[in-house]
């Protein structure tokens, strides 16, 4: 699915900004007709947003069901005859849409885009109402998992993960114009013709363009690959094709050099009838025994685990917490990161590809783990069955990995899928549940490893699913969940299995690691908790690491604080991060910063 974009022949409004906002926690909009008119009783919401933090109280924060958005746009004069679509980046977790009285669309998935098209609904010049109505309610039909409980007090969610259920239009809205006859997609495939690692090699741009609309069965494609300059390097025709540069400039981690693909539709007398505008970085990635390597070198993940998660605005995206976020990932020398537990905003993958940061790209699976879910207070007797994931949760995930390899398809900075965090994986069960995944990501996209991130509860001689990885992605907290505070057995430990994975003759990467830390508990015997005993166990994975050969990557877990449920495992949230919630370093931030920057 093609993102919004200003050109030549194309132009969006984004309609970020305040929304009227009503809970709706019996269901009786659809029935009065919410969408019909003025939303009754609403209050201001901001868009993009959680709407969990933006109203004291425990009643919206803790809502459950369905919550009402409507605002009122216009469509430009200008737009008249072109194709208008409205768009969603996102709604957490589910929504239907209407323009006017009419239903246009409806979603499920919290975290990709979905659109319709609406240009018999609104008339250019005019104003058109666009209500949504959005649910945060997790089944055992919905990817993350959860249950929700009809209590004398009212309904409650469960869920099995250990981060806050924050829902709402957490990424923008748009009503955007094309022509009618347009470019429907782009898909590009970068590498070399050779020895990536190759003075002066020739890069090569596989392309595929689809054309939509009344004419496009005529309609011709044109493209053109021009460099940062803006000068021409190759150019094509046909729907598709391979455009091969000289001295091609790689994209590459701590650069994110990208040319720009023109893809041109043309009419019957050759004039440019549509412009679309692709940036392309060209890398290769590949896995070759256990490394893994990027443009031909060895790569080493430096990063974190971490949380589209901030004060008051939830999950919702933000430029400047965006921005200062990756300058936070400069300083401290991080190379990369992984979308736990779901896809990020485009934004920041646009971001990533500029500032030539490495991304693993995951799904909103998560949760699918009876052992964490009973640390986290939810009892599940078996997970893979059809009265838990079973058939509809499958299929839900399926349409899921779908939506995350359409949308992130082109990005450079994407170098790994990763299908689930921490699912039960040592049973026939599970593997009967992930075996078509794997397959299904594979045929998806070709030129991209795919995994999953294993839990510490399934140890490499009872694991069934490392076979479908192509790298080992492994979470484990000795020193903190296993052998708390016990850091001499925690590092004998930690090193004899990664010894075990290492067999498996795959990249591992440590994808979680960390304890939880209080900013400013300070205590000389490094206790748990307190700053000091953060910075002494990732000292100790470091050494672990320094010494196993296969380990091709550290993630601490986490960026920084983040918002859970609650209870009693947590005390306002998730402390492991390395920053606190509002992005002030703790000790362990500087002790990373040495490592991987040798700068103080």
């Amino acid at each position: 699915m093609l993102r919004p974009q200003d050109t030549a022949t194309r132009e969006r409004r984004s309609l970020t900004g305040l929304w009227r906002f009503r809970a709706d926690a019996d269901g009786a909009g659809r029935d009065a007709r919410w969408f019909a008119g003025p939303l009754p009783d609403a209050i201001d919401m901001p868009v993009p947003a959680s709407y969990n933090d933006i109203v004291p109280g425990r009643e919206l924060h803790d809502h459950v069901g369905e919550v009402w958005y409507q605002t009122t746009a216009r469509v430009p004069r200008g737009w008249a005859g072109q194709r208008v679509v409205l768009r969603f980046d996102a709604a957490t977790h589910g929504a239907t849409v209407w323009v006017g009285d009419t239903e246009v669309m409806s979603h499920q998935g919290g975290y990709t885009p979905f659109e319709a098209d609406v240009t018999d609904l609104v008339a250019p010049g005019e104003p058109v109402r666009v209500t949504a109505v959005v649910d945060n309610r997790l089944t055992w039909a919905t990817i993350p998992p959860g249950i929700v409980e009809d209590t004398p007090h009212g309904k409650r969610q469960k869920y099995m993960h250990d981060f806050f259920n924050y829902a709402g239009l957490h990424r923008p809205v748009w009503l955007y114009a094309t022509p009618r006859t347009r470019v429907h997609d782009v898909t590009v495939v970068p590498g070399t013709t050779g020895d990536p690692t190759a003075a002066d090699v020739t890069g090569m741009v596989t392309y595929a363009v689809e054309v939509a609309g009344p004419d496009a069965g005529a309609a011709q494609v044109r493209v053109r690959l021009l460099d940062a300059d803006g000068a021409e390097v190759a150019r094509g025709t046909g729907a598709d094709g391979v455009l091969e540069v000289p001295g091609v400039h790689l994209w590459q981690p701590g650069e994110g050099y990208q040319y720009d693909l023109v893809v041109e539709v043309l009419g019957a007398d050759a004039a440019v009838v549509d412009s679309y505008l692709q940036k392309v970085g060209v890398r290769t990635v590949e896995v070759r025994g256990t490394e893994f390597l990027i443009n031909g070198r060895p790569f080493y993940f430096r990063g974190f685990g971490m949380h589209e998660d901030h004060l008051t605005r939830g999950k919702g995206h933000d430029d400047a917490e965006m921005v200062h976020d990756f300058e936070l990932l400069r300083w401290i020398g991080a190379n990369s990161f992984r979308t736990s537990h779901y896809p990020y905003a485009e934004e920041v993958l646009d971001y990533a590809d500029a500032h030539g940061v490495v991304v693993i790209d995951e799904t909103a699976a998560v949760g699918m783990n009876a052992s964490v879910a009973a640390v986290l207070g939810t009892k599940i007797d078996k997970v893979f069955s059809e009265d838990a994931v079973g058939a509809a949760a499958q299929a839900a995930h399926a349409q899921a990995i779908r939506e995350l390899v359409a949308r992130d398809k082109n990005h450079p900075s994407v170098v790994l899928w990763s299908i689930a965090n921490e699912p039960e994986s040592h049973t026939p069960e599970s593997e009967e549940y992930f075996k078509p995944l794997f397959a299904l990501a594979r045929e998806l996209d070709r030129h991209r490893p795919v995994g999953f991130v294993n839990v510490m509860y399934s140890q490499a001689d009872v694991d069934r699913l490392a076979k479908y990885s192509d790298v080992i992605m492994i979470n484990r907290y000795h020193g903190w969940y296993a052998n708390t505070g016990d850091l001499a057995a925690a590092e004998a430990d930690l090193e004899a299995e990664l010894r075990l994975w290492e067999a498996h003759g795959k990249p591992v990467l440590m994808t979680e690691y960390g304890a939880d830390t209080i900013a400013g508990l300070h205590d000389l015997t490094g206790a748990l908790w307190s700053e000091e005993y953060q910075s002494e166990l990732l000292e100790m994975y470091h050494r672990v690491f320094d010494r196993v050969d296969a380990l091709q990557g550290e993630h601490v877990w986490n960026f920084a604080d983040f918002q859970t449920s609650r209870g009693i495992v947590r005390v306002d949230g998730n402390k492991k991060g390395v920053f606190t919630r509002d992005r002030r370093p703790k000790a362990a931030a500087h002790l990373l910063r040495r490592r991987w920057t040798g700068r103080h």
